[in-house]
């Protein structure tokens, strides 16, 4: 059983803790409980590497019109395609700050696409949202829910939004929950890799990004809220 769970660990990249990995062996078959799992883990010195949230902010001060909150944190969707949700968050590096914008689908968790740049501009969301349309065409009447920032309020944005049929949706004001769930991405990616790292220059950092997300987030890393199942493999099962 040590070796089982410690195998889990390290392909985890040391971020499963004793909930995931109990998960993970209940799935070959093993018939173990959390609480086992929990004393095992403490036997071997070995736990999930986390680090303390963070929460990054828009400029959500400005003149520029906000949309009602149509989402109105209903974070279960019925498929696919339904709603896409946005929001910027920055990495430091010894270079300087590396802004990131993701663009994730509701149903699945899965990051569908990403930018990242050296400036937090309407141009990195633009990027971002135009990168997610060439992997996955929005519906007509897809719902996009983001915060207020004027990155996502600016003119050039919802212009894009309209031209593609889709609605948009705005969390209220000062109101963090209302985009939990690519928050609760951030957080994550937080915990599990850049605070872990000491990144010298903004391209190091983006290579870091784009690699958790495509080798780990988007297709190994087990969710509570998908039956613990990754994200693409949600997808292959119920989309």
């Amino acid at each position: 059983m040590k070796k089982h769970i410690y195998q889990i660990y390290i392909q985890s990249q040391k971020r499963y803790g004793s909930p995931k990995i109990t998960q993970v062996l209940r799935s070959k078959g093993c018939r173990v409980t959390q609480r086992t799992v929990s004393r095992i883990m403490n036997e071997l010195g070995i736990k999930s590497i986390t680090k303390k949230k963070y929460k990054a902010t828009t400029n959500s001060k400005h003149q520029l019109p906000v949309y009602p909150n149509i989402l109105n944190q209903s974070f279960k969707v019925s498929g696919l395609g339904s709603v896409w949700v946005a929001d910027i968050t920055y990495i430091y590096t010894r270079e300087g700050w590396l802004y990131l914008a993701t663009v994730m689908d509701l149903f699945s968790r899965r990051i569908i696409r990403w930018s990242m740049s050296s400036r937090m501009t309407k141009d990195l969301v633009l990027s971002a949202f135009r990168k997610a349309c060439t992997i996955q065409e929005p519906r007509k009447g897809l719902i996009h829910h983001s915060d207020r920032g004027s990155q996502y309020a600016s003119i050039e944005y919802q212009t894009l939004l309209k031209e593609k049929g889709i609605q948009t949706s705005m969390s209220r004001k000062g109101n963090c929950y209302d985009n939990a769930c690519i928050e609760s991405f951030h957080s994550i990616i937080k915990k599990e890799l850049i605070h872990h790292c000491d990144y010298k220059t903004r391209d190091e950092a983006m290579f870091s990004v784009m690699e958790y997300i495509l080798t780990f987030y988007n297709s190994k890393r087990i969710h509570s809220t998908l039956n613990y199942m990754s994200p693409i493999e949600f997808e292959k099962k119920y989309a």
